[in-house]
């Protein structure tokens, strides 16, 4: 099958993801139509839950393996939608709808590059690609929840939209719950432990702290108080103020470090939870092959600021895929047609690049 034949098959299998509603944790339908396109290629792939995966033919146990991942799960349209989120329709050379950019032109790009691949023989590594579910949520049935089952993974290319320049490095994120402790009262007493007041100094802290360690490609560590809860009466001071702050990590710092400069700095009165230390920064060297062929290809490398599955990989990783990261979320989310085509074709250059 030529690659042309390819990627119009892509084009359309998107149109099908588009018009399935796939809401994270609610993928089943996305992952039959990832199943038909397996089957109708003769390519054998196993299921847990929503995730599929696949390996080259001639997969060679004492060759590294490429991961190539992609995720089928979309966020819930905002109010904002002036189309049909699940209408898939092109107008002016743009694919519209929902998960058309995030990621499902990502997905079927790197399906078609997997198809590309899939018979030959004599490959210096092995491919396997995951189409996974829950990414949007991070949630525990999705990518992470099958890697115990893959093979000999060296590192991986995670599509996401990146305008097919070299995303080498990913900020984890850390997202702590705050509690501020006080003393409850009337509000009509004097007290001087109004746990209101007493959050005023941490949301300062928080605003104020730098990290040391700034990273080449993703800058430094960045901290934002993101939501304040306190009291349910006009006449009760509470006895507690709770924060939430949304920490982005970059790769000179683990979570664990991160939470525990930030224990150390924290008064007596202040309580801290966090919600998960599993996402954690990305990278690949900038040396690495995978990124030396695309920058052969004219491809530039920066650091990206927004997670993804990158996060659950332990091994190096590579976020890279045709669309834009700004389109995401958005109202009438689109991906231009074109993209999805210059996508799939840089895909295979990189890919022969080192194979």
């Amino acid at each position: 099958m030529t690659q042309k034949e390819l990627t119009d098959q892509a084009i359309l299998l998107l149109h099908k993801l588009i018009e399935t509603p796939s809401f994270s944790a609610e993928e089943d339908n996305t992952a039959l139509l990832i199943e038909q396109w397996f089957t109708s290629h003769n390519i054998p792939f196993e299921r847990e839950n929503n995730n599929i995966w696949a390996y080259n033919k001639f997969f060679d146990q004492q060759k590294p393996t490429i991961l190539l991942n992609s995720h089928h799960d979309t966020v819930k349209p905002n109010g904002n939608y002036t189309n049909d989120p699940f209408n898939a329709f092109v107008n002016d050379g743009k694919l519209y709808g929902l998960g058309s950019n995030d990621a499902g032109g990502c997905l079927v790009s790197l399906i078609a590059t997997f198809t590309y691949f899939y018979n030959q023989k004599d490959l210096d590594y092995n491919i396997v690609i995951v189409a996974s579910a829950e990414e949007e949520s991070s949630g525990p049935l999705g990518l992470k929840s099958v890697l115990k089952y893959l093979k000999n993974v060296e590192f991986g290319v995670v599509g996401e939209p990146t305008l097919m320049q070299l995303a080498i490095a990913e900020k984890g994120l850390l997202v702590l719950d705050v509690s501020i402790q006080g003393t409850a009262s009337h509000a009509a007493h004097p007290n001087d432990d109004n746990s209101i007041y007493n959050a005023i100094d941490i949301i300062q802290w928080f605003q104020g702290y730098e990290f040391e360690k700034e990273s080449e490609a993703l800058g430094k560590v960045k901290m934002t108080v993101t939501q304040v809860n306190a009291g349910n009466q006009h006449n009760v001071v509470p006895s507690h103020c709770d924060l939430v702050v949304d920490i982005r990590v970059n790769d000179e710092y683990q979570n664990e470090e991160i939470l525990d400069i930030v224990k150390q700095a924290m008064p007596g009165n202040v309580k801290i939870k966090p919600r998960s230390l599993d996402l954690g920064s990305s990278s690949i060297p900038k040396d690495h092959p995978i990124v030396k062929s695309g920058i052969a290809l004219g491809r530039t490398t920066y650091g990206s600021p927004t997670l993804s599955d990158q996060s659950v990989l332990s091994c190096p990783s590579l976020k890279l895929g045709p669309g834009d990261s700004t389109r995401s979320h958005s109202a009438d989310e689109f991906i231009y047609i074109h993209e999805i085509e210059e996508g799939i074709a840089l895909y295979i250059k990189i890919l022969e690049g080192i194979l």
